[in-house]
């Protein structure tokens, strides 16, 4: 019960409900300024830290391949990715009580969306699935990810399980 009041709160404390004006500027400096801040916690700061990385990817990869993409675009996709951690986040609190098999079956839905949804169709697999492979992190999806149509496609298997 802990845990899922802890996990409501970090929802809460990491989600963002902002227009699509600078919104990736203001993701990355809300992000970056909480893996800087000792005070956070572990996990509100490994959170962070991969949205901090999964935006910088986004723009460095937009800038080398798709150097004509407008801010819009760019902020689309900040968004996306910001409401696909927290709709993740949700489903954790959501699944807490459930039989471990699913929240393991969760996971990977969410985990394999990220991975089947790609941006760019990176090549470097090592540092793109780097989050992907690692077990030790909360948030383990692919840096190379078209975070809107994922967001889409996850929100329709939910409600497929539901």
């Amino acid at each position: 019960m802990i845990m899922k009041k802890f996990l409501i709160f970090i929802m809460f404390l990491i989600g963002m409900n902002v227009q699509a004006q600078e919104v990736f500027n203001e993701l990355r400096q809300k992000n970056k300024a909480i893996t800087e801040n000792p005070q956070s916690s572990g996990l509100v700061r490994s959170i962070s830290q991969f949205k901090l990385d999964a935006l910088n990817y986004l723009v460095i990869k937009m800038q080398e391949e798709m150097p004509d993409s407008s801010a819009y675009f760019l902020d689309s996709q900040a968004i996306a990715m910001n409401e696909y951690v927290t709709f993740y986040i949700q489903k954790l609190v959501q699944y807490n009580e459930m039989p471990k098999a699913l929240q393991e079956d969760m996971t990977k839905m969410f985990m394999e969306t990220t991975k089947g949804n790609p941006l760019f169709k990176d090549k470097d697999k090592e540092m793109v699935l780097s989050y992907y492979n690692n077990g030790e992190c909360l948030i383990r999806f692919s840096l190379d990810t078209n975070w809107e149509k994922a967001l889409v496609t996850i929100k329709k298997k939910m409600a497929k399980n539901e």
